[in-house]
């Protein structure tokens, strides 16, 4: 039977690398006997990183929503990957969730993940609770861990779930709300007396509660400063009305291993986080294009959004959330973006590589379906007749290139082949062919992502590639002006060819080639003036000074001469060719690199590193403005040769924090020590070629 909208709960699981989130979820599973065993990552058996990827890396790459239940509800956890090569997985958790669930350990405290997991549940107004996990680490401190919590993410963040400490000895953990203590007995949890040494503590913490509940409504700020103790119904209702309005951020802790912890964080979801239908309305657009508000609704029409796929040589798995109505088996729903109908046969409740078929799904809860045709991450599908777009997911633009190609020659299709298929599930890399530098290239989001991209290709579709840094597209331009011949003459028997031009070359205005003749007494016919032209625009897409297309170039036909029989149009062409062999050395040519602007996000605490580093890049640094979230942004326009490394570089400089975008602007003449390098390097490359 499907579990009422009421019951369930939707929380997303986030945090920096390995700050132990898998770890809690199958804590999770094995105390609410989802599983019969507690899965380890380094043992490469749990739930969640079940992808071989996962498994050998012993790293989470993809978003994996698990269903916990115990007590009548439904929590659908999702596990999302820590490092930032893969925050497009968060990005398709959060858009489903209803709750974000932020971990830090105890002795390493707060993490660049923290941060960026507290920023996307601020800007998407979302509740969101912490967990302080690895208690039983050596040096472990959850005292440190909260007092920093509470100095960056403000006064929101208040306890529930503290550990029970005897000195140094971890004993169990206390819940403040309750005043009661716990203690792991094999996989029970158990009641335990509250150690007297930490009563003046406990106190202190619950005041710091209570204190954050008055806030939520005026009946309790009076009772509270009235010196009435709430009651425990008071005090639930309050966390709970405090998460919805994020007024509140509830604290709990634990150990994943031993699942000291975990019951607590349990009952912590079904009191406090918020169901469905508490506080999301989602926005989209009807059929005429108009905003409208959905809301999430059991009895309304059924729609659905998918957000997330899994594509396999089997097919396509796609994960969704029931927006309103209830889905069942056998439906036909219609696709808002496409307008085309969509069938459902079978529906699973799906619990890593396990699928499990069942008849229907409620609102507000996650499900799988295979094999939809025309359906893709972030698409609409409802019923007939109340057909509404609702918004997709916002991925970042990818930020890392690089060209691969087959180890072995002739494998070019199966990576072509293979990349599209990857970029069914994974919408956070592109690829193109450049037809001018010759590559296939790849984009993604670091490093590590286009890494776990190649090795897919070669356990998926059977083909090893390697990487090499993307060429750059480069141009090349004359300066002044000249005046040259060309002329094509060859005798050998019956017709002859003869075609001779004089043409000048100099600078244009636009792009593209300008083609101009001033002929006079007609000593080239009119009927070759064309041929002569396209012979010029056969040479332009190769420059002679590293063989990369020539623009803003003007040529004039001033003069020439024919011969009645041997002259031909292929003549005239050939002969424009040697003219523009011969002119374009002598009119200073020179070599045009690309320019784009630069935007980097950044803590003001990096701005030094950032110009220092822009500087060394040859970059100009146009202006510096403040951020929403209190940071800045560096504009600066830098040549693209000098940004193949820098989503790596920004990185490592600003330990993650920082984000750039990246955008073509012009094209702009090289220093003469670049343009030396490039056609050195050139001249290497056809070498081997």
């Amino acid at each position: 039977m499907s579990i009422g909208t009421d019951k369930i709960r939707n929380i997303c699981v986030m945090g920096h690398g390995s700050d132990g989130k898998t770890s809690l979820v199958e804590s999770m599973l094995y105390l609410t006997k989802g599983t019969d065993r507690l899965g380890k990552i380094s043992d490469g058996n749990t739930v969640c990183d079940f992808d071989p990827e996962e498994t050998r890396r012993q790293i989470s790459i993809s978003a994996t929503p698990v269903p916990v239940e115990t007590g009548g509800y439904k929590f659908n956890v999702i596990d999302t990957p820590g490092y930032f090569d893969f925050a497009g997985e968060i990005m398709q958790a959060l858009r489903v969730a209803d709750a974000g669930l932020l971990l830090c350990t105890a002795k390493s405290g707060i993490g660049v993940g923290t941060e960026k997991s507290w920023k996307y549940v601020c800007d998407r107004k979302m509740p969101r609770m912490f967990y302080v996990a690895k208690l039983d680490e050596e040096n472990a401190n959850f005292f440190n861990a909260f007092n920093a919590l509470r100095e960056k993410f403000g006064i929101s963040v208040c306890p529930i779930v503290i550990p029970a400490m005897d000195g140094d000895k971890l004993l169990g953990v206390i819940n403040i709300a309750e005043k009661k203590a716990y203690k792991m007995d094999g996989v029970k949890s158990v009641e335990m007396p509250i150690p007297a040494s930490m009563q003046s503590q406990i106190d202190d913490l619950y005041g710091i509660l209570a204190e954050n509940v008055a806030e939520t409504s005026e009946e309790l700020m009076e009772k509270f400063f009235g010196g009435e103790e709430f009651t425990k119904e008071e005090l639930y209702a309050g966390i709970r009305e405090g998460m919805r309005t994020l007024s509140l951020a509830p604290v709990f802790c634990g150990c994943a291993m031993t699942g000291l912890g975990t019951e607590q964080l349990l009952s912590g979801f079904a009191d406090f986080a918020p169901c469905p239908t508490d506080w999301r309305v989602e926005h989209g657009k009807d059929q005429s294009g108009k905003d409208i508000d959905v809301k999430l609704d059991p009895a309304g029409p059924v729609r659905l959004l998918v957000f997330k796929t899994l594509s396999d040589q089997y097919g396509k798995f796609s994960f969704f959330k029931v927006i309103s109505g209830k889905l069942t088996s056998d439906m036909s729903l219609i696709n808002a973006r496409t307008g085309s109908t969509e069938k459902f046969g079978h529906i699973y409740c799906v619990k890593g590589k396990k699928n499990t078929e069942v008849s229907e799904i409620s609102c507000g809860d996650i499900g799988a379906v295979s094999k939809l045709v025309d359906t893709r991450t972030g698409d609409t599908l409802c019923a007939q007749g109340s057909v509404v777009e609702l918004d997709g997911i916002p991925f970042a633009a990818p930020c890392y290139s690089m060209a691969i190609a087959p180890k072995v020659k002739g494998g070019e299709e199966k990576i072509a082949s293979g990349l599209s298929r990857m970029r069914e599930e994974d919408l956070t890399f592109a690829f193109v062919n450049n037809a001018e530098t010759h590559q296939l290239v790849v984009s993604g989001a670091g490093d590590i992502h286009v890494d776990v991209l190649c090795s897919r290709l070669k356990n998926k579709f059977g083909v090893e590639v390697e990487l090499s840094p993307p060429r750059v597209p480069y141009r090349e331009k004359i300066k002044k002006k000249v005046s040259v011949e060309g002329k094509h003459k060859k005798q050998s028997g019956g017709h002859g060819q003869f075609g001779r031009v004089i043409i000048e070359f100099e600078p244009g205005d636009t792009e593209d080639l300008v083609f101009e003749e001033k002929i006079f007494g007609g000593s080239v016919p009119k009927n070759f003036h064309p041929a002569v032209e396209k012979g010029l625009r056969d040479c332009i897409p190769h420059g002679i000074l590293a063989g990369y297309p020539v623009v803003g170039l003007k040529a004039t036909l001033v003069d020439g001469s024919y011969h009645d029989v041997d002259s031909s149009e292929m003549a005239f062409k050939i002969a424009a060719g040697l003219a523009y062999k011969a002119g374009l050395p002598l009119a200073a040519p020179t070599l045009l690199e690309p320019i784009g602007t630069l935007k980097v996000y950044i803590p003001d605490s990096y701005m030094g590193d950032i110009i220092g580093d822009l500087n060394k890049r040859r970059g100009r640094v146009m202006g510096m403005n403040p951020s929403e979230d209190g940071g800045q942004i560096v504009e600066a326009e830098v040549p693209m040769a000098e940004m193949s490394s820098y989503a790596i570089d920004l990185r490592s400089m600003t330990q993650g924090r920082g984000f750039f975008t990246f955008e073509f602007v012009r094209y702009e003449e090289a220093p003469p020590m670049v343009q030396q390098k490039v056609i050195e390097e050139t001249k290497a490359l056809h070498a081997e070629e």
